[in-house]
C-alpha cells in the first residue's frame, strides 16, 4: 500500500499527536491510517503502509482494541482479519476523551477522596486539604460535565461548540447588567 504525500504527512502527525493523547507513536500512525483508510486493512497492509513490523502493528492493535477505537471486519472467504474505524470521527473523538478520563481523572478523583475522607469533619482543614479539596470539586464539575457530553447527540454537542465563547459574552453581560450582592455584615 502506497500512501500519497498528503496521507504520509497526516499520518506522521497522527503520530507524533498521539503521546500527547495517551498513547504511543506508532498506535497514533495506525489510528490515522485505519481511519482515513476507504476499506478495511489488514495487519499486513498496515505493517507495509508504515514500514513496521508485523509485531509492532500487532502490539498496537491490542492497544487501539483496549482504547475501543479498531474493530475487526471479516472478509467472506478470506482468513485474515482486517480493522476498520470504530465509529465515526465524533465517537472516535468521545472515545479518546471517556479513556483518558478513566485512565487520568478517576484514579486522581479516587486518590482525593480517600485522602478527604480521612479529614475529621470537627477538624479545621489545613492548606493542603483545602486545595485538595478545590482540585476534587473541580474534577468532580468536570465529571458531571463530561457525562452530560457524552450522554450529548453528536448534532447536539456540534450546536453546543459552535455556541463557544458567545455563551461566555451572555455571562458577562448578564453580570454588567444584574447587581451585586453585598456582602451580609452578620
Amino acid at each position: 500500500m502506497k500512501l500519497t504525500p498528503e496521507l504520509q504527512s497526516f499520518v506522521l502527525h497522527f503520530g507524533e499527536m498521539g503521546s500527547r493523547w495517551g498513547f504511543n507513536r506508532t498506535v497514533g500512525q495506525m489510528l490515522a491510517l485505519i481511519v482515513m483508510s476507504e476499506k478495511p486493512l489488514s495487519a499486513d497492509e498496515i505493517a507495509e503502509a508504515l514500514n513496521i513490523s508485523r509485531g509492532n502493528v500487532s502490539m498496537a492493535i491490542k492497544e487501539l482494541n483496549s482504547w475501543q477505537l479498531i474493530r475487526t471486519h471479516r472478509e467472506p472467504g478470506d482468513r485474515k482479519d482486517y480493522y476498520v474505524a470504530n465509529g465515526s470521527i465524533w465517537q472516535l473523538a468521545q472515545q479518546v476523551m471517556a479513556e483518558r478520563k478513566k485512565r487520568e481523572v478517576d484514579p486522581t478523583l479516587s486518590m482525593l477522596r480517600s485522602q478527604l475522607m480521612d479529614v475529621e469533619e470537627s477538624s479545621e482543614m489545613s492548606y493542603e486539604q483545602r486545595k485538595m479539596s478545590e482540585i476534587h470539586d473541580l474534577l468532580e464539575l468536570f465529571n458531571h460535565w463530561f457525562d452530560d457530553m457524552q450522554n450529548m447527540k453528536p448534532e447536539h454537542l456540534r450546536a453546543l461548540m459552535k455556541l463557544g465563547s458567545g455563551v461566555g459574552k451572555v455571562l458577562e453581560l448578564g453580570d454588567r447588567m444584574l447587581p451585586k450582592k453585598k456582602p451580609s455584615n452578620s
